[in-house]
């Protein structure tokens, strides 16, 4: 079958007032001629991670932004604008999914085109991992120290589901939706090419898989635990069955 005709209207396609403003032009030749695609899934893999890139420009736009609201304890922007930034990320790592139509052979041919390349280089990745520090630095000192308040009091302590409460749970649900990214990230290389790859040396997986199981905002993780540990000594280590209340613990 020839396909020229359907590619040249796919790579340059009529433009109107729609695709002047968003510039398609342009947005349709960051991808390499069709012509030259080394197979069939290039084009999938090159605009999957394009579009993600352009998933994290939004991202970190939007927490900088978020930063802004911190420092003026604008909660009801914090919350909105932080809801956005959950969904984005949930499209990313559902949009991960697409790769894995790929078979291991065609992720191996994309995979010689990358050069030395890999995901750890991504421009909007390295960014999102420098803000976290700054987001907590701007939440501690305008709800926590600025009220005179610790995380042992929003969660615990002086609990009562107010702004600061709601502010750190829409943080640490930030880190939560991104530590799963990367963990789909993780199991994608799994099945792409492997983890156990000799060629790999070793170094990609122990940072794809320390990365893995980084937490932006340890503090808030840690007071799950503290509180656990503090409400469960009430029992014991072992407490009481409430079906069988005169057993005892062996």
């Amino acid at each position: 079958m020839d396909k020229s005709d359907y590619h040249a209207r796919i790579e340059a396609p009529e433009m109107r007032d729609y695709g002047v403003y968003l510039k398609c032009d342009q947005l349709l030749s960051c991808q390499k001629p069709l012509a030259d695609m080394v197979n069939a899934d290039e084009l999938q893999f090159q605009i999957v991670h394009q579009v993600e890139e352009l998933w994290m420009k939004l991202i970190a736009y939007t927490l900088v932004d978020v930063l802004d609201y911190l420092e003026k304890q604008d909660t009801h922007r914090i919350v909105t604008l932080m809801g956005r930034v959950h969904r984005l990320v949930r499209m990313m790592t559902s949009q991960l999914d697409l790769l894995e139509t790929m078979s291991p052979k065609e992720y191996q041919q994309i995979r010689l085109e990358l050069g030395n390349g890999s995901g750890q280089e991504s421009p909007g990745f390295k960014l999102i991992l420098r803000l976290p520090p700054d987001l907590w630095r701007a939440f501690k000192h305008a709800y926590l120290d600025g009220r005179g308040l610790s995380v042992e009091d929003i969660y615990d302590a002086h609990y009562d589901h107010g702004d600061a409460y709601v502010v750190a749970e829409a943080l640490i649900e930030f880190d939560e939706l991104f530590q799963k990214f990367r963990a789909n990230h993780l199991y994608l290389i799994h099945r792409s090419i492997g983890l156990g790859a000799k060629s790999l040396k070793g170094r990609p997986v122990e940072i794809l898989e320390g990365g893995a199981r980084h937490r932006f905002f340890p503090e808030l993780w840690d007071i799950r635990c503290d509180m656990t540990d503090r409400w469960g000594a009430a029992y014991g280590t072992v407490r009481e069955s409430i079906s069988h209340p005169q057993a005892k613990a062996g």
